[in-house]
């Protein structure tokens, strides 16, 4: 155990001026000089009234006022001193118009389906304004049939059922939310047969199991329902029609009955007080445990004796989608570009989803741009992007990338996402050649809640909150603080994963009661109440990217380290291993329980007796390409952060930006031109979401997943790609090294 007296020395030790990665000392005095008038410039009291503006109403894909506030942002970015334009995109958003789900066996049961409003909420009355509550890019239905619960409705869970007997087949499923994103859940019932899926709230994950439901506190309540979309992400994002390329007017279309991100089955969302009487009808086995919620009756399985009708028609028009582009041009180097994004659309009035991260990062753009105008011009172009079309599916940001693709490739050197933004630890995660630049920067950021910085409160969250002994001495013994992979689920993903351009996304929160994800009660009076009173985590986030920002524009040299990256590379080769072999040493067990089961059923002759199908075995897998792909880029990382990173910023110009063309481009080697298998769309061949996972990350995602789905004919060549994938990568910084070393400095100006 480690003494609180030492790990309170360590959180309150800092050091003095320490260096900025990319910087000399001299042109790292002057950031933090510029830093201190960036601050001052960030005011509480104005992301309050552009929230209050913002998320008036509602502001979906295709509203009215998501059309207003597009034109608001453009006019605020203009005043600010920036080149702004609103770029639109035409693309496919099904809205309802018919939703029945009924109980038609036992007893006769007719779902709700509505939120009603709250006097002490001022917008959730607006009805007229809102989308009622439903999954984007279900297919149209209407089927009947018996009932079966599936708990968080992922493979495992359906393993678990076919271990009781339990076929779904024919019948629709009740699955709870959580467990992983809400897309899969409808794939992997339509995957063994069933026809249609409902999902619930469950006040297990999402209620008053946490504490009090809204408005007295500020979790879901039980008519509350939690709307999104379910198209098939890891396969693609963007418009359904149109994978691959912009959905400009001009763009060739795919039949909407051919889209393969659509669902193949039905499926409706539901509150926690529609899905009760449900999983009160329902008979079978009573749930395992660890299915459970903290609703007042029993978790049965099923099937039935509850059966369900569930109706759904969809009107599967396109509508405009409208990016915000703002550009303030480098004074230097024009074609390095840095870019930052949070989107602006809404299910609802979506205050904390996503206007509390838009405001803040508006009021660094202000900041930005102030500085700008005084003449602190940065050395790299700025862009500021405010993204239409997020929730349905990354619309906006993933068809501006396809549609600026060889632009980006060319000239972006790092995207900075964020998005909802609430009380809370700092959360980064992304690239890990940045992961030394962000710790840099969580090091120089104060937490408003306590005499710390939030890189100090970061790492003693990771130390307390460690998963094993293990993980908590890797905390506590690491200078560094390490970050996240990305999978998806924000507007990153087209950037990192299809385009290769190094990415971040950043954000606070773990203290907020957001129980109102994607209801009528995400809304302004919530927000102000239980999640950020004063936006005092708005403005620490302002800090927090705009450092970022400004240090990536400013630096002499991007600011990127590779030896955590190649540290991380290498943990994840590790885990493949791991992974591996345990998943050799179940399929023994369960061959040596079966011939054991077998042996003793054969000799009752009571029975005749057909034995269950036994696992393959899982072969042993060369490993060795990866392992020494990691070995040369550790060998490169060490040589470029060594001798190459210190020296490089105080280069003069011309080798600077020789090693600036290399830098930005790196990311670009870890992707390769077929993509992932099934899925060319995601190319990167070190961070992928998972294909049954949706928003959770896959490291080494094609070997992972041919490993995990038993596709062990495929593992040697996607060994092979990832391989050379990391080669590639050292190639790259083996070249930076070169250029950076030896001749003569020069001071930067």
């Amino acid at each position: 155990m480690i003494p609180l007296g030492a790990l309170a020395l360590v959180l309150l030790a800092a050091p003095t001026e320490p260096p900025l990665l990319g910087f000399t000392p001299e042109a790292a005095q002057a950031e933090r000089q510029l830093e201190t008038q960036f601050d001052e410039n960030l005011k509480a009291e104005e992301l309050g009234a552009w929230m209050d503006r913002l998320a008036a109403h509602p502001h979906h894909v295709g509203s009215p006022w998501g059309q207003k506030n597009a034109e608001f942002l453009a006019e605020q970015f203009r005043s600010w001193g920036f080149e702004t334009r609103v770029e639109e995109f035409s693309v496919l958003f099904p809205t309802p118009k018919v939703r029945v789900l009924e109980m038609v066996a036992p007893t006769p049961f007719k779902a709700v389906l509505a939120e009603p409003p709250l006097a002490q909420d001022h917008t959730s009355g607006q009805q007229a304004e809102q989308l009622p509550v439903y999954n984007a890019y279900s297919v149209d239905g209407d089927v009947t049939g018996e009932l079966v619960y599936v708990n968080f409705g992922i493979p495992d869970d359906y393993e678990e059922l076919a271990r009781r007997g339990i076929d779904v087949k024919g019948k629709i499923v009740l699955a709870r939310y959580f467990g992983s994103w809400r897309g899969i859940k409808p794939k992997v019932a339509a995957e063994h047969g069933a026809i249609g899926c409902i999902i619930f709230s469950d006040p297990h994950e999402d209620g008053y199991f946490h504490g009090d439901v809204y408005p007295k506190g500020g979790w879901r309540s039980d008519q509350a329902a939690q709307r999104g979309s379910v198209a098939d992400m890891p396969l693609y994002p963007g418009d359904p029609l149109t994978p691959g390329v912009g959905s400009t007017a001009d763009a060739k279309r795919l039949d909407v009955k051919g889209a393969p991100t659509l669902t193949k089955i039905p499926v409706l969302p539901i509150s926690y007080a529609d899905a009760l009487p449900l999983l009160k009808a329902l008979g079978g086995p009573i749930a395992p445990a660890n299915w459970r919620g903290s609703l007042a009756v029993p978790y049965h399985i099923g099937p039935g004796p509850a059966r369900v009708h569930l109706k759904l028609e969809f009107d599967w028009s396109q509508h405009p989608i409208r990016d915000v582009i703002a550009v303030l041009p480098g004074a230097d180097q024009p074609d390095q570009w840095v870019m930052r994004g949070n989107h602006h659309d809404g299910w609802v009035n979506g205050a904390a989803d996503p206007i509390s991260g838009l405001v803040a990062m508006m009021a660094e753009a202000k900041s930005v741009g102030l500085l700008a105008k005084a003449g602190h011009r940065p050395r790299r172009t700025i862009l500021y992007a405010a993204w239409d079309g997020e929730e349905p599916g990354l619309l906006g940001s993933t068809e501006w990338a396809e549609t600026h693709e060889k632009e980006l490739q060319a000239k972006l050197a790092v995207y900075v996402n964020s998005d909802s933004n609430s009380r809370g630890i700092l959360g980064v995660a992304g690239s890990h050649s940045l992961e030394r630049f962000v710790g840099q920067v969580a090091r120089d950021v104060q937490d408003p809640q306590r005499k710390a910085s939030v890189g100090e409160r970061m790492r003693a969250d990771a130390i307390v909150n460690a998963r094993g002994d293990e993980a908590r001495k890797d905390a506590w013994d690491r200078k560094d603080l390490r970050i996240d992979a990305l999978g998806s689920g924000s507007d990153y993903t087209p950037f990192l994963q299809h385009l290769g351009i190094a990415s971040l996304n950043v954000g606070y929160g773990g203290e907020d009661d957001y129980g109102v994800y994607h209801s009528i009660y995400d809304s302004i009076d919530h927000y102000k109440r239980f999640e950020d009173d004063g936006f005092a985590y708005g403005v620490v986030q302002a800090r927090t990217t705009g450092r970022m920002t400004l240090r990536l524009a400013n630096a002499p040299v991007l600011p990127l380290e590779f030896t955590d990256l190649a540290d991380t590379v290498g943990r994840y080769v590790k885990e493949l291993d791991k992974l591996a072999e345990a998943r050799r040493t179940a399929a023994e067990d369960s061959a040596r329980r079966a011939r054991e089961h077998i042996d003793l059923l054969a000799a009752d002759t009571r029975f005749t007796f057909v034995p269950k199908p036994v696992d393959d075995p899982v072969p042993y897998f060369n490993l060795a390409p990866l392992s020494n792909a990691v070995a040369r880029l550790e060998r490169a990382a060490h040589t470029f952060d060594t001798s190459a990173s210190a020296s490089a910023p105080a280069l003069d110009a011309g080798r600077r930006a020789a090693v600036d063309a290399v830098l930005l481009k790196a990311e670009r080697s870890f992707t390769r031109s077929e993509g992932l298998p099934r899925r060319p769309w995601f190319k990167h061949q070190i961070y992928a979401p998972g294909w049954y996972t949706g928003y959770g990350v896959k490291t080494l995602p094609a070997v992972r997943e041919a490993i995990e789905q038993k596709k062990f004919d495929d593992v040697e060549p996607a060994v092979r790609a990832a391989a050379a994938a990391i080669e590639a990568y050292a190639a790259e910084v083996e070249k930076a090294a070169a250029l950076a070393g030896g001749g003569t400095a020069a001071a930067a100006p």
